[in-house]
């Protein structure tokens, strides 16, 4: 296993269930966290609370990550930046244990797909600003945050343009033409 920050020596966890130690460890993110519209940049800074529990089966790494993410809201699309503290928990087996995932190699844990794994999970699929953002006005573009009078035109899609002239046609209760508006 190579050295890096996100590697941690548990020696003196290993093989003895019900010793414990916490770290706090201050990290860089190794790479852009998230694909999508929120993500954590490559190099921000990573805040990560561990607790580290030699148990029969191997170790189990029990923690908190605080770090900001950055991205656009998906109303307005105004540039936003947000906390993000996810808790994770994972054991790293011991080598001779059948296990898929994580395992305990030369004595350390790798934490780093652990903690990518919870930030990337935690992020918001669709971030907003606000949770009442208004967005934008379909046929201007402007924020309507910004002019709180305003509210959106009322735009007709064109593919539902040739119901308006049905509408208009329909016979009123009285038997001359009327839209469907009149009647309500």
């Amino acid at each position: 296993m190579r050295a890096q920050p996100y590697t941690l020596v548990v020696r003196d966890l290993v093989h003895r269930p019900g010793e414990q130690r916490e770290r706090g460890l201050d990290l860089a993110a190794p790479e852009r966290l998230g694909a999508g519209v929120a993500f954590v940049p490559e190099g921000a800074p990573l805040r990560l609370d561990v607790r580290l529990e030699g148990l029969h089966e191997g170790i189990l790494a029990t923690g908190t990550v605080h770090t900001t993410a950055v991205g656009e809201c998906v109303r307005c699309l105004d540039d936003i930046a947000f906390a993000v503290d996810v808790e994770f928990q994972e054991l790293f087996a011991y080598s001779g244990v059948d296990s898929d995932d994580y395992t305990v190699s030369d004595d350390a844990i790798d934490l780093e797909p652990v903690v990518r794994d919870a930030v990337v999970l935690s992020l918001p699929f669709q971030p907003v600003c606000r949770p009442d953002c208004p967005g934008l006005d379909p046929a201007t573009g402007e924020r309507l945050a910004d002019s709180p009078e305003r509210t959106p035109r009322d735009v007709i899609d064109p593919r539902w343009a040739a119901l308006e002239g049905f509408r208009a046609a329909q016979p009123r209760d009285d038997g001359t033409a009327g839209s469907a508006r009149e009647k309500r």
